[in-house]
Protein backbone atom coordinates (compact mmCIF):
# COMPACT_ATOMS: atom_id res chain seq x y z
CA UNK A 1 0.00 0.00 0.00
CA UNK A 2 1.29 3.13 -0.93
CA UNK A 3 1.17 6.27 1.37
CA UNK A 4 -1.38 8.34 -1.00
CA UNK A 5 -3.49 5.25 -0.53
CA UNK A 6 -3.03 5.21 2.90
CA UNK A 7 -4.20 8.88 3.18
CA UNK A 8 -7.58 7.75 1.58
CA UNK A 9 -7.94 5.35 3.71
CA UNK A 10 -7.61 7.39 6.34
CA UNK A 11 -10.00 10.63 5.11
CA UNK A 12 -12.72 8.17 4.57
CA UNK A 13 -12.37 6.49 7.89
CA UNK A 14 -12.32 10.37 9.74
CA UNK A 15 -15.46 10.93 7.44
CA UNK A 16 -17.44 8.37 8.63
CA UNK A 17 -16.40 8.32 12.60
CA UNK A 18 -17.22 12.24 12.49
CA UNK A 19 -20.16 11.75 10.86
CA UNK A 20 -21.48 9.55 13.61
CA UNK A 21 -19.52 11.51 16.20
CA UNK A 22 -21.77 14.81 16.10
CA UNK A 23 -25.15 13.82 17.34
CA UNK A 24 -23.04 12.50 20.51
CA UNK A 25 -24.18 14.93 23.25
CA UNK A 26 -26.18 17.59 21.42
CA UNK A 27 -29.11 18.85 23.10
CA UNK A 28 -31.28 21.35 21.30
CA UNK A 29 -32.22 24.73 22.35
CA UNK A 30 -35.47 23.86 22.91
CA UNK A 31 -34.53 21.07 25.28
CA UNK A 32 -32.04 23.37 27.37
CA UNK A 33 -32.58 25.52 30.03
CA UNK A 34 -31.89 28.78 28.36
CA UNK A 35 -33.92 29.75 24.78
CA UNK A 36 -30.66 30.85 23.53
CA UNK A 37 -30.60 33.48 20.42
CA UNK A 38 -34.14 34.78 20.01
CA UNK A 39 -35.42 34.24 16.65
CA UNK A 40 -33.23 31.11 16.55
CA UNK A 41 -34.20 27.63 15.05
CA UNK A 42 -35.10 25.67 18.25
CA UNK A 43 -33.62 22.22 16.90
CA UNK A 44 -30.09 24.47 16.62
CA UNK A 45 -27.59 22.70 19.35
CA UNK A 46 -26.80 24.60 22.41
CA UNK A 47 -23.20 23.48 22.60
CA UNK A 48 -22.18 21.77 19.68
CA UNK A 49 -18.36 21.32 21.03
CA UNK A 50 -17.28 21.08 17.92
CA UNK A 51 -13.39 21.05 18.34
CA UNK A 52 -13.79 17.97 21.52
CA UNK A 53 -15.80 16.01 18.65
CA UNK A 54 -12.80 16.77 15.88
CA UNK A 55 -10.07 15.74 18.42
CA UNK A 56 -12.25 12.29 19.19
CA UNK A 57 -12.47 11.71 15.90
CA UNK A 58 -8.97 12.12 14.71
CA UNK A 59 -7.90 9.67 17.37
CA UNK A 60 -10.61 7.40 16.77
CA UNK A 61 -9.75 7.60 13.19
CA UNK A 62 -6.57 7.18 13.45
CA UNK A 63 -6.99 3.30 15.57
CA UNK A 64 -9.53 2.40 12.79
CA UNK A 65 -7.16 3.61 9.80
CA UNK A 66 -4.51 1.53 11.16
CA UNK A 67 -6.15 -1.18 12.01
CA UNK A 68 -7.36 -1.21 8.43
CA UNK A 69 -4.50 -0.49 7.02
CA UNK A 70 -2.43 -3.66 9.38
CA UNK A 71 -5.50 -5.79 7.84
CA UNK A 72 -4.52 -5.00 4.19
CA UNK A 73 -0.95 -5.37 4.35
CA UNK A 74 -0.95 -8.55 6.20
CA UNK A 75 -2.76 -10.22 3.67
CA UNK A 76 -6.01 -11.41 4.81
CA UNK A 77 -7.80 -8.73 2.69
CA UNK A 78 -6.54 -9.37 -0.82
CA UNK A 79 -8.01 -6.38 -3.29
CA UNK A 80 -5.61 -7.59 -6.17
CA UNK A 81 -7.69 -10.81 -6.68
Amino acid sequence: MNPFSAVVVFIIIWWLVFFAMLPIGVTGRWEGEEDGVKGADPGAPVAPNLKKKVIMTTVVASVLSAITIGVILSGVVNFRD
